[in-house]
């Protein structure tokens, strides 16, 4: 089940990114960032309303200590990397920050064991490294202008911050004693409410302007919020059920999806470390699938 959840996570924040790279040229980051949660966080309640409408489970949702400490740390996380991320677009050599930005599986491996209790087998481990090695080798297309010590940093930066995110996903899904879907469910609304509030009460003080020019693309806030729902809807899902590393790795299919966005949207071509990446990211996708079954 976490296969598929994977899959359709992935697919839809090629889209979701795709959609905030267009944004992002004409509103800030903080803007950028409103936009891709304001709409997505109604859309999560109404999913959570029917999930219990179609599947009434046992016990109840309560909170405790831990479940809200894991749900602040991964909102300002989340926040905190879809920053990076669209200030990625904004960089000369954006490809390669990309590229860097996959390095989330690699840092959620090693964060998951050294502070989650994490274990993975030699056939896991083969897929992380392997699906890092593909993403940094295909990321390293239409670099001009030398390289750029900002692109390290803010790639670096925005692949820990979503490994963090992630994480602390899981084990806030972990502290409730809820059905798998459930728990995604009500780990999304929790968090995609405190993202959108803190955003909002930010941009009223701080960027007025930035928040009536966000409404003024209604068509490209409502995609966008879409895109992002489904996205966080299958990440959120599959991380409850599976291990952050594997869900990550497998989760590197998104370039697949973003070089089909690129090619038929973007009239770009496919060069030769596009296909050889593929085949590695397909390699790393068996491995962890494989180790799993």
């Amino acid at each position: 089940m976490w296969i598929y959840f994977t899959f359709l996570a992935a697919s839809m924040q090629a889209c979701r990114n795709a959609l905030q790279s267009q944004l992002g040229k004409h509103v800030s980051i903080a803007g950028v960032v409103f936009a891709r949660f304001s709409i997505a966080a109604p859309i999560s309640v109404v999913y959570l309303i029917v999930i219990y409408m179609v599947w009434p489970p046992e016990d109840t949702f309560s909170l405790t200590r831990k479940f809200v400490a894991y749900v602040f740390g991964a909102s300002l996380m989340q926040i905190t990397a879809t920053a990076l991320m669209v200030r990625l677009f904004k960089l000369r050599n954006f490809a390669i920050g990309v590229g860097l930005a996959k390095s989330e599986a690699i840092f959620a491996t090693i964060l998951g064991i050294t502070f989650f209790g994490l274990n993975l087998s030699s056939s896991g481990w083969a897929g992380v490294l392997i699906g890092g090695v593909a993403v940094f080798i295909m990321s390293r297309n239409n670099i001009s202008g030398g390289f750029s010590p900002e692109t390290l940093l803010v790639g670096l930066g925005c692949g820990a911050a979503f490994a963090l995110t992630s994480l602390w996903i899981r084990e806030a899904s972990l502290t409730l004693n809820l059905p798998v879907f459930h728990r995604a469910a009500w780990v999304l609304n929790c968090v995609m409410l405190l993202q959108t509030l803190s955003l909002l009460v930010y941009l009223l003080f701080k960027e007025k302007n930035t928040l009536k020019a966000v409404f003024e693309r209604p068509k490209l806030i409502i995609l966008l919020g879409i895109t992002s729902c489904l996205s966080s809807i299958g990440w959120f899902t599959a991380m409850a059920i599976e291990a952050v590393p594997y869900v990550k790795t497998l989760g590197q299919v998104e370039v697949f999806f973003t070089m089909l966005i690129s090619i038929y949207w973007l009239k770009d071509r496919i060069r030769i470390n596009d296909i050889s990446g593929l085949i590695l990211i397909a390699i790393a996708a068996i491995l962890v699938i494989w180790d799993e079954i």
